[in-house]
């Protein structure tokens, strides 16, 4: 990808998962990007690999970081670590400031902090809907706004990518805290674009199907039974990868996309499409006549 040299991006959930993998895309691309979540450890590692990936572009020792922050690039692109909790808008208003203070602005924002499990909805308990309904409908909200307010500020425009999931709109038994969070994102991404355009602001989403990341394994396949029981769903036979979801989102979120908002790129293998009553299993091989 190109387009992304100097640019300075913010993503949130950056320490693990499809949050680091476009982190370190960016960053790849020759951005900034500060990234964003609870845990410093996991912030760390983000940045400690990225500092890998230039010492070992470059042959240089590249870890170090300035006032007790770790820093590292890929490309040419540093990362900064700033531990933040986006259900708290002050706690995100810190973070823009944070990341202009060290690098003189901002020019876009990925919402992929999530929280997910499976449980019947009946017995959901109202700390579990709030939960996981303050990180990804609250927090995304707090982090569009914050960042929105930023670029109106600096009248340069800006890129906006929020990582939601397909059942946003077609449903899914057992998420409907999940589900209900991440329609709500969407419908927030589609208002938002036809207000933010005049400011040149681009908003749009990217729905993820399964994906091979730690923490979705642990929470929604946690068994080699529920992995396969997953996998029969995808017609392309096979989970994504990160890598694949950053690719994705590193085009939204570039200028290749530049006529582009208040849209969602599903990149699911077909899984959504796939759902059927009658005839051959979904993803089975079709013989020859």
């Amino acid at each position: 990808m190109t387009g992304f040299d100097g640019r300075t991006y913010i993503v949130t959930g950056g320490g693990s998962g499809i949050g680091r993998a476009i982190a370190l895309a960016l960053a790849g691309a020759g951005a900034r990007v500060a990234v964003a979540g609870r845990d410093r450890g996991r912030l760390d590692g983000t940045v400690a690999l990225a500092a890998e990936a230039e010492a070992a572009r470059t042959g240089e020792d590249r870890s170090g970081g300035a006032g007790g922050a770790r820093v590292g690039s890929g490309g040419c692109g540093e990362v900064f670590a700033v531990p933040t909790d986006v259900r708290d808008p002050e706690a995100v208003d810190a973070l823009v400031a944070a990341t202009v203070e060290r690098f003189g602005g901002v020019d876009g924002l990925v919402n992929n902090a999530a929280g997910n499990f499976v449980v019947p909805g009946i017995d959901l308990s109202p700390g579990g809907w709030r939960a996981v309904v303050d990180i990804v409908l609250n927090g995304s909200y707090y982090c569009t706004r914050a960042v929105a307010r930023r670029l109106r500020e600096q009248g340069t425009g800006g890129s906006i990518l929020s990582v939601i999931a397909t059942y946003a709109w077609h449903g899914h038994p057992g998420t409907v805290h999940s589900a209900a969070a991440k329609a709500g994102v969407l419908a927030m991404t589609r208002t938002l674009a036809v207000e933010l355009a005049p400011l040149g602001i681009r908003l749009n989403c990217v729905a993820p199907g399964p994906t091979e990341t730690a923490g979705a394994g642990a929470a929604l396949w946690a068994t080699p039974e529920a992995r396969a029981e997953v996998l029969a769903t995808v017609p392309a036979g096979r989970f994504a990868t990160p890598a694949e979801i950053a690719e994705a989102s590193l085009f939204l979120l570039g200028d290749g996309a530049s006529y582009l908002t208040g849209e969602c790129l599903t990149v699911d293998g077909g899984q959504w499409l796939g759902k059927q009553v009658y005839g051959r299993a979904a993803g089975q091989a079709v013989p020859m006549p």
